[in-house]
């Protein structure tokens, strides 16, 4: 188990739509070590993942609820519909209200920012307060396949199209170490899906392709960087109850491998030479 850290420590978590299962992973290695998470920024599926740890501070919950929901017939059941996209998106809201127990920004147990991003100004909008339900359905909602969200004079939609990784979000929060976890930036430099040449799969990996680079950009000032090797899930594979928990695996270890780093970075340099000074000094 790590020592109390001395800064307070953000979580930031990142797009990756199917992916964004390995957040629960990451979360899971923090809470085993004793590594307490102070505040959270979340975008598109990492908006989900971490309001819904804002709202329970329970992971073993979010763990059943993805490993039990059975997400090809969620996708099936879900209200197809005409317009800026396939899915109009009131079930998703129903899954999201009941998946955070009736939560609001008010009652959250970790302070925790949502991304979204106004489709109409290019920029990206954060959500402190307000609808937490749909904060978060706008920052899941992926261009063309659910409809887009109206907010005061803004559209919003997936928070991964201006800000994949907000880091500089949970900085505005007071967050003096951030702990990035990216599902973008590694996508083209691990194995992944040979698009096929119809407008969807040729559409998604120009998105990546635009995420990955922003990401990149977006973790500059990040403290500790995690990248899960990912990169072979397609967006859209919310599959069985076995790659849903390889997923979470995926991202156990990852957060194990940078426990040391973590440790390396938390302290302040001059901690090990004070506490040498201090135990030679005389009785």
């Amino acid at each position: 188990m790590f020592p109390s850290k001395n800064k307070k420590v953000g979580l930031v978590l990142g797009s990756g739509s199917a992916r964004g299962f390995a957040h629960i992973g990451v979360i899971k290695v923090l809470e085993r070590n004793n590594i307490p998470i102070d505040l959270i920024a979340g975008s598109s599926i990492g908006a989900l993942v971490g309001g819904i740890y804002a709202a329970t501070k329970d992971i073993d919950y979010i763990e059943k609820l993805a490993l039990d929901t059975d997400w090809r017939q969620m996708i099936k059941l879900l209200d197809p519909a005409f317009g800026s996209g396939f899915i109009a998106g009131d079930k998703v809201k129903d899954f999201i209200r009941d998946s955070l127990r009736g939560a609001s920004f008010s009652k959250l147990k970790i302070p925790f920012s949502v991304v979204a991003t106004d489709i109409i100004a290019g920029e990206p909008v954060v959500f402190r307060d307000g609808d937490l339900t749909e904060a978060i359905r706008a920052s899941i909602s992926i261009p063309f396949v659910f409809h887009t969200v109206p907010h005061k004079e803004k559209i919003l939609c997936d928070g991964a199209l201006s800000m994949p990784v907000p880091v500089s979000v949970a900085i505005e929060m007071g967050a003096e170490y951030t702990i990035a976890v990216d599902l973008d930036s590694g996508y083209f430099k691990q194995k992944h899906p040979k698009p096929k040449d119809n407008l969807m799969d040729m559409g998604n990996n120009v998105v990546m392709l635009l995420s990955s680079h922003l990401a990149k950009e977006n973790m500059k000032n990040a403290d500790l960087i995690l990248t899960p090797p990912v990169g072979d899930i397609e967006w859209k594979s919310f599959g069985s109850k076995s790659a849903t928990k390889d997923l979470i695996e995926r991202g156990e270890r990852i957060m194990e491998n940078a426990l040391p780093r973590y440790l390396e970075t938390i302290k302040p340099k001059t901690f090990g030479k004070r506490l040498k000074e201090f135990l030679n000094q005389p009785l």
